[in-house]
């Protein structure tokens, strides 16, 4: 497989976003789901909107996103809307609870664990899809990128206790006595986005803002402070190799939170993700860096 393209922009703003998008030379069509993680109340790392209020406006695009597995504000469709709205995301844009109205299987082909995945039923109503992820770590899968925007974030919740179980629970109230052993969770999160760009025919481009860098997910209500500065804007149409770039930005970093965030990606083995969405075909490791 031929190298794949990463965009990187140094300077984080709405005008480079619109760049960096439109230097990827794949338009988006129809209707666009704008996939962001609208941020567990107590938390502030997650993408400020309006960062992302002129790209999301120029797609017409609608906010996306599903309720959580784990208890919160944000795991019933009600309350969810309630922190959108306290977020600030339905000022700039409609904002869609993907699995407000259930969800429905989609087949995952080859995977070790999961043999479908469980997303929210609106993902019908979308032709394409903006990956905006907020790059960041995470306690559980090491780090928060495309990869994981795109398995855990489409998942429904009941679909997010599938994966976190690998593919023994969708019941969400046993999940966790039934967490999955750690490197069967993170080969099951690059199984889910391997059904993810097989539905979508591959009409998804994605984006990493790496602001914010706290070794914590904003599902977190009570983040630890960022440890590093931020880095920049990354975009391409390989959600592979965006992934890895973001980690070789960070590894290759003389930050001095650097070792932190190293070490947080580490102990939870977070390359295996990249690594078997590799394997399932999803894209490559091999990329050239562009910078604009």
């Amino acid at each position: 497989m031929k190298k794949a393209k990463v965009y990187f922009i140094n300077e984080i703003n709405s005008d480079n976003l619109i760049k960096i998008y439109e230097k990827l030379n794949k338009k988006l069509e129809g209707n666009v789901a704008v996939k962001i993680s609208t941020g567990e109340p107590g938390g502030h790392n997650f993408l400020n909107p309006n960062l992302i209020k002129e790209l999301v406006q120029k797609l017409n695009g609608t906010i996306v996103e599903c309720n959580t597995a784990y208890k919160g504000r944000r795991n019933t469709t009600e309350e969810h809307l309630k922190v959108v709205e306290e977020h600030g995301f339905t000022k700039i844009e409609k904002v869609d609870i993907m699995d407000s109205e259930g969800e429905f299987a989609i087949p995952v082909t080859g995977g070790k664990h999961l043999k479908e995945n469980y997303v929210g039923a609106h993902l019908k109503n979308y032709d394409s899809i903006l990956m905006l992820s907020h790059f960041k770590g995470h306690a559980m899968g090491g780090f928060g990128g495309a990869l994981k925007n795109m398995s855990i974030g489409i998942a429904s919740s009941s679909g997010k206790a599938w994966i976190h179980s690998a593919g023994k629970t969708k019941d969400v109230n046993i999940l966790w006595n039934n967490i999955a052993p750690q490197n069967d969770f993170l080969e099951s999160m690059a199984e889910a986005d391997k059904s993810v760009v097989d539905y979508m025919k591959g009409n998804i481009v994605y984006i990493n803002i790496m602001n914010n860098l706290s070794v914590d997910c904003d599902c977190d209500s009570n983040p630890e402070a960022p440890c590093m500065k931020d880095i920049g804007i990354l975009a391409s149409i390989d959600p592979v190799a965006l992934d890895k770039a973001c980690l070789d930005l960070i590894y290759n970093s003389d930050d001095s939170g650097r070792n932190h965030m190293v070490e947080r990606i580490e102990t939870r083995n977070g390359i295996l993700t990249i690594k078997h969405a590799e394997e399932m075909g999803i894209g490559t490791t091999e990329y050239e860096l562009m910078q604009i």
